[in-house]
């Protein structure tokens, strides 16, 4: 399956900043299995210092922390939304991002790109990162 080509993206200067400001990260697709990408990935976030909010259909904690059903669940800011779920449902989110108000980072997994999705996030003042890993850009720096 080959992805579309990022036309909206942050630039590694940019996701500098973006490391150094956020605190909060929303996990959309945080599996409690460890052998999951999305797992291990947060895993390493709240290892380094971020406060990590599983977004799960299911279950009660996962890496210590209380699991939401979903962003509008969260009953606090949350500044940085990473996601691992297919590039059709980054519709839906870039749309609960705007309506939870607080997101200011929109990120897309490795292998994730919805340009339109992306688009209207950054319309709506959010930053944007496409088709990276946000391990992998936390450890470059």
């Amino acid at each position: 399956m080959e992805c579309e080509l990022p036309s909206v993206n942050s630039n590694k200067q940019e996701i500098k900043e973006i490391f150094k400001n956020i605190k909060t990260i929303a996990v959309l697709g945080l599996s409690p299995d460890e052998t999951k990408d999305s797992h291990r990935v947060a895993k390493y976030l709240q290892a380094a210092g971020y406060k990590i909010v599983p977004i799960y259909p299911k279950g009660e904690t996962i890496l210590g922390e209380k699991v939401y059903a979903s962003l509008a669940e969260v009953p606090f800011a949350v500044d940085m939304v990473n996601i691992f779920r297919k590039s059709d449902a980054l519709y839906a989110i870039t749309d609960a991002c705007i309506v939870k108000g607080d997101v200011k980072v929109f990120w897309a997994q490795k292998g994730i790109v919805n340009n339109v999705a992306a688009k209207k996030a950054e319309d709506a003042g959010m930053k944007v990162v496409q088709n990276m890993c946000s391990m992998v850009e936390h450890r470059s720096l």
